[in-house]
């Protein structure tokens, strides 16, 4: 894949519109805040929102019908079609800058998507930037930032702009629909309903040769997990394969790394994290 132009990027920052898709699915006191606290302080920059219904059962379609905001478009799907939502609601906006935000975004401060545009021009090698998280203990993205992984995370300032680098998800997010374009858009997979869409769309990314971060001066609340909200069949499936392939592979580094060769030539070569 081509490294890309960072021209691209400066050229969209003369059009500073940007469009804003929202998930959700069956978790209407949520998206409720969401869309009174965090989507309703979103600048004059935030011309199109898109929220797609995962085919909610639990008066989200009501809820959405009734609201009366000349931006956003309401998109009932039939079915739960879970992260490939993303990719099929971009297609139906045409701002130059793209966010993805989580219906578990519960709060953000005023003007918080200008705040992310205007630092994510000033970065010509970043693709992908998301907010930084409120300590949460009862949500599992916080407290894997503020808790369990903190020392993943070092500051920097980059052109005027404080940056986190570390593990960056997509709860409220934003690249540019010229680095999207380039680097074949958010991915669909047809028979899947979760899996780690944002840590995909990185991967993309970096292919460019750009970076993920997570811009420091803007912290949001992100309220996701079994205490705020029934989680789905489907995603608690995803994470029971995900940690059981995860101590399979475990078992066996464990019994590699007993090997002399195996642990010198991998302290020297890095093929893999040996498991503590």
């Amino acid at each position: 894949m081509a490294a890309f132009e960072p021209a691209s990027v400066e050229g969209a920052a003369g059009d500073g519109a940007i469009a804003v898709v929202v998930l959700t699915y069956n978790r209407v006191h949520l998206l409720r805040k969401c869309v009174e606290n965090v989507l309703m302080r979103a600048s004059p920059a935030t011309t199109q929102i898109v929220i797609w219904n995962n085919g909610s059962t639990d008066g989200t379609r009501a809820y959405l019908d009734a609201l009366d905001d000349p931006r956003i478009e309401v998109v009932h799907s039939e079915r739960n079609v879970g992260f490939n939502g993303y990719a099929r609601a971009f297609r139906r906006t045409t701002a130059p800058f793209m966010v993805e935000l989580d219906d578990d975004i519960v709060d953000a401060p005023q003007g918080w998507d200008a705040m992310l545009r205007d630092a994510f021009v000033k970065l010509p090698d970043v693709g992908f930037l998301a907010a930084d998280l409120v300590d949460d203990p009862h949500d599992p993205a916080s407290r894997f930032r503020h808790h369990i992984r903190p020392h993943e995370y070092v500051e920097i300032e980059e052109h005027g702009v404080r940056l986190l680098l570390g593990p960056a998800g997509s709860g409220c997010a934003m690249t540019s629909r010229a680095i999207n374009e380039q680097a074949g858009g958010f991915r669909e997979r047809e028979n899947e309903v979760f899996w780690l869409e944002d840590a995909a769309y990185i991967k993309d990314v970096e292919r460019l040769g750009l970076r993920a971060a997570v811009l420091a001066d803007l912290v949001v609340h992100h309220t996701g997990g079994p205490h705020y909200a029934q989680e789905p069949p489907e995603k608690v499936e995803y994470w029971r394969r995900y940690w059981a392939d995860r101590a399979r592979r475990d078992a066996a580094k464990r019994i590699l790394v007993r090997l002399p060769f195996v642990r010198r030539l991998n302290a020297r070569y890095g093929w893999f994290v040996a498991p503590s």
